[in-house]
């Protein structure tokens, strides 16, 4: 073999070494391409609640529960207004029935 021919033999050695390299090269670029952490989406956005209707409930739910609780007030007095004319009635009830019973 001679020179040139040595010579032009590692040339296309050379070219096709060159060839492969790139491949791998780009075989290794597609590879980090790919094992690289896709992007999350963002977050989705809170919901937003209507904090006006949340408002209203509670002013609502304190109104009824302070008429709950006059009705409950007013309750016990009349129940304690009944049990006076009741103990009052009593009394004089009795107090007549003793009279009557000395006169007899």
């Amino acid at each position: 073999m001679s020179n040139l021919e040595k010579a032009a033999r590692d040339a296309v050695e050379a070219a096709d070494n060159s060839q492969m390299t790139q491949q791998i090269l780009a075989i290794l670029a597609a590879q980090q391409l790919l094992n690289q952490q896709q992007p999350q989406q963002p977050a989705p956005m809170p919901v937003s609640r209507p904090i006006g209707l949340y408002v209203a409930a509670g002013i609502g739910g304190a109104v009824a529960l302070s008429f709950l609780a006059m009705a409950a007030a007013l309750l016990a007095i009349a129940v304690t207004v009944g049990a006076v004319s009741a103990t009052v009635c009593v009394l004089v009830l009795r107090s007549i029935w003793r009279d009557y019973e000395k006169g007899k």
